[in-house]
């Protein structure tokens, strides 16, 4: 017995040395040359629990098998790294091992699926960093030197402390290469890359084709990335003879951040946030169509905001008149004069405020000269076309000039662009050559601004005599709402404190107020600039007084003394939908079950309006800005400034008074001026569409024939693909079958013929209906691609409500 006993006890020690020494234990961040990890659930964690390696698969391909790296503490598996992602090993056969040289080897049955080589060493052992790097070194080596680490190989993820870009003495370059889908992290076709043409820009490709330019480092940030900000990260980038990087660091170290490259060809910046259990994402490019490479040609700057988005740089002309006219910007613009490059007259600069840069790949850098010198020695090339700054930072330094034509322009607002001197033939600059010359400008400077002056004390006099015709105490009585004296609404708001003041739309300024009998009201003061007057006043007085229904935002009173209009309503402690919706921050408070609840809301109340209201009712202006929250976040519809009573027996009218906003306009409203309860229903399909993804009709851009969210989405179903149009700040807390019905719904409602649209009526029904119920959707409107054939028609393209008056 004792025999058998010390035979059992032997075979049991053996056993366990041998599993120490063939198969490393879950909780061990290190494998040696006598170890492998084999596919059956064993993995590698690093030291301080952060990082997890070993094998995995996709849900959708659960026989493709990588090996891979992810967060450990994360319970949403997010692969940061891949291995073998060209070449999956097919079945549960596969393993990784450390060879006795040092090669990292995966290996199914005998075949040899992905290999990496590195300098041979004599005692090697893999090791899984707690920054996610997993790195192979001899075993006594203490340094951060090491014979071979996967951040030298990135495949889509850039981590904390990782460097991008080139290694120029080992001839690495360190890129991003997006995974082919979600569910396949083959390499797909968006590259993010480093370009050393002139100087060093950051370009995403597509294929062989520029997606998106980022831009050089300007010493703060890329020129095309202005929302980089030093608050959470820090940045360094490097520029020698031995390489040319940028990583990032974050400011507090318990953040988890990654930046990604996407198989839909958007660069992100995003965070876990511990609170909800998901990615949000903090910061995307490319961002609108500005962002497309070189919109508007050689010369030509695209204003984001502006409608035509491009302009000639000063100086300069459309090279196709024709073509310019009607959107197509591809031909750019030419020289109004030629340059006197040698001449007597001379040449000049013209500065261009808050810009992105020009594309580098022509561009020459001096890293030590003064801008001045820059100045003089681009003026002594006859090929120089513009120069700039090559860093930004600490009062700036450096120069980078151009010898070729100027591409890729855009402006930024808020001062987040830099200085760009486009030269110029002296004539084109605008200033007078001679001492007369400027004397008589002043002149008629003088003279005209006098004049001016004079009329505008003319015109002010007679706008007090009758500040507001047609407008009087007896019209309001007949609206049956409460007159407030201008004294307690100045009272009630503090004077229209600024402290008090809420936002600013087309109407004019909103104040929050107090007023006993109420208690906190929003106060809405006709501004005298605003392009909405006596009748958008009358009108939405007139129709909220008369219009009842829990999702409308409720009408106590008004103001009329003093040469003034107000109106005073209800107060809504959350604001407009689109503070929360498209706030990176704020739209994490935004879970699935209130963004259904907004949805149901919204379109109830617009059947209210088309059928079950005392007056059939278009509302005209459906856009999230005019979707008010109150303190529970249900929705309340506002702004009736626009919206007009429909005659019973009306199916549709015509009108020469378009007014809405560019984004929510159906296509028969905006291209014939035809409107009906089908406007609105379009508009509702667009904002059900914003709700679900977070992002604004105008300005998704991931694919190049994307000029719309609609397009977008349309292409997402076509695809089979829908479920990747969900707003990440959701996570995947969500029920799959609702959100599918409510993107169906949303697509039903923006076809691009109004009688394929269904009603309000049928809208309410379907949003309870299960998605195989629900008919087929349609190509949407707006869907068309940039430059197409079709004419661009020009609206107002900011969140301001547009309005051209007619005559009544």
């Amino acid at each position: 017995m004792e025999v058998s006993a010390l035979i059992f006890l032997l075979l049991l020690l053996l056993l366990l040395l041998a599993a120490t020494l063939f198969a490393p234990s879950s909780a061990h961040d290190t494998m040696a040359p006598t170890q492998h990890l084999a596919d059956d659930g064993e993995i590698l964690i690093s030291f301080g629990s952060n990082f997890a390696l070993g094998f995995f698969c996709r849900p959708n391909k659960p026989n493709n098998r990588y090996i891979g790296i992810w967060y450990h503490k994360i319970k949403v598996q997010t692969v940061v790294w891949v291995a073998n992602r060209r070449r999956p090993v097919a079945g549960r056969f596969g393993r990784l091992s450390l060879t006795a040289n040092g090669t990292l080897v995966i290996a199914e049955n005998s075949t040899v699926i992905w290999s990496m080589s590195s300098t041979a060493l004599a005692n090697p052992i893999a090791r899984l960093l707690d920054n996610g790097n997993f790195v192979v070194d001899e075993a006594n080596d203490s340094s951060n030197e090491f014979a071979w680490e996967s951040f030298d190989f990135p495949t889509d993820t850039i981590l904390p402390g990782m460097k991008f870009g080139w290694s120029l003495a080992r001839g690495i370059n360190r890129n991003l290469t997006a995974w082919s889908s979600n569910d396949d992290p083959s390499p797909g076709k968006f590259v993010t890359s480093l370009d050393l043409r002139g100087d060093p820009q950051l370009i995403l490709w597509a294929g062989e084709r520029q997606h998106w330019r980022g831009g050089p480092w300007n010493g703060l940030r890329f020129s095309g990335i202005p929302q980089m900000k030093l608050d959470m990260t820090g940045y360094n980038f490097v520029v020698d003879s031995d390489e040319v990087c940028w990583s990032y660091y974050l400011r507090n170290p318990s953040v988890i951040s990654r930046v990604t490259t996407t198989h839909a060809g958007v660069v992100q910046h995003v965070v876990w946030v511990e609170a909800v259990k998901s990615w949000k994402v903090v910061g995307f490019t490319p961002r609108d169509e500005c962002d497309g490479v070189s919109p508007c040609g050689p010369y030509g700057v695209c204003y984001p905001n502006r409608e035509p988005m491009c302009a000639c740089t000063p100086g300069f002309r459309p090279r196709n008149s024709e073509n310019w006219y009607l959107s197509d910007w591809a031909e750019g613009c030419v020289r109004n004069t030629a340059l006197d490059c040698g001449n007597r007259s001379g040449d000049g600069f013209m500065t261009q405020s808050s810009m992105k840069l020009p594309d580098m790949s022509g561009s020459t850098v001096y890293w030590s000269m003064s801008l001045q010198r820059c100045r003089a020695l681009c003026l002594k090339n006859c090929s120089c076309t513009a120069y700039a700054s090559a860093n930004i930072s600490e009062g700036g330094s450096g120069c980078i000039m151009w010898t070729t034509e100027l591409t890729d322009m855009r402006w930024y607002d808020s001062d987040l662009g830099q200085d760009l001197y486009v030269r110029l033939a002296a004539s084109d600059l605008g200033a007078p050559h001679s001492q007369w010359s400027l004397i008589v400008v002043i002149i008629l400077v003088f003279l005209e601004t006098s004049i001016v002056v004079v009329f505008c004390k003319v015109w002010r006099r007679k706008k007090k005599r009758n500040p507001y015709i047609n407008i009087d105490k007896q019209e309001i009585t007949d609206m049956a709402l409460p007159l407030y004296d201008l004294a307690t609404i100045r009272h009630a708001t503090d004077n229209f404190s600024l402290d008090n003041k809420l936002g600013q739309g087309g109407f004019g300024p909103v104040y929050k107020g107090y007023l006993r009998e109420e208690g906190e009201v929003a106060v809405k003061r006709l501004s005298e600039t605003s392009s909405q007057g006596l009748d958008e006043f009358k009108n939405e007085a007139l129709l909220i007084a008369k219009l009842q229904h829990r999702n409308l935002v409720r009408l106590l009173g008004c103001c009329i003394q003093g040469g003034e209009r107000m109106l005073i309503y209800e107060y809504m402690p959350n604001g407009s939908l689109d503070s929360f919706l498209f706030d990176e921050m704020k739209k994490l408070l935004l879970d699935w079950p209130t963004r259904y609840s907004i949805v149901i809301g919204i379109s109830r109340s617009l059947l209210y309006l088309h059928q079950d209201s005392r007056f059939r009712i278009i509302h005209w202006d459906i856009k999230a800005g005019n979707v008010l929250l109150d303190k529970d976040m249900k929705p309340k519809i506002s702004d009736f400034g626009m919206a007009r009573i429909f005659g019973g027996e009306e199916a549709h009218a015509n009108t020469r008074r378009v007014v809405g906003t560019y984004g929510y306009m159906s296509p028969e409203y905006a291209m014939d001026e035809n409107f009906s309860v089908k406007s609105d229903v379009f508009s509702f399909g667009v904002l059900i569409l914003e709700i679900i993804t977070g992002r604004k009709n105008r300005g998704v851009y991931e694919c190049a024939l994307h000029v719309n969210l609609l397009g977008h989405a349309w292409s997402l179903w076509e695809e089979g693909r829908i479920l990747e149009l969900v707003d990440i700040s959701m996570g995947h807390s969500f029920p799959v079958a609702e959100v599918l019905s409510c993107i169906k719904v949303g697509l039903l409602c923006v076809h691009e013929q109004a009688i394929d649209r269904p009603t309000m009526s049928s809208v309410v029904r379907m949003l309870g209906d299960e998605i195989t119920l629900l008919p087929e959707p349609t190509r949407p409107g707006f869907v068309a691609p940039r430059n197409s054939s079709r004419r661009r028609i020009h609206f107002s393209v900011n969140n301001m409500s547009m309005t051209k008056l007619e005559g009544r």
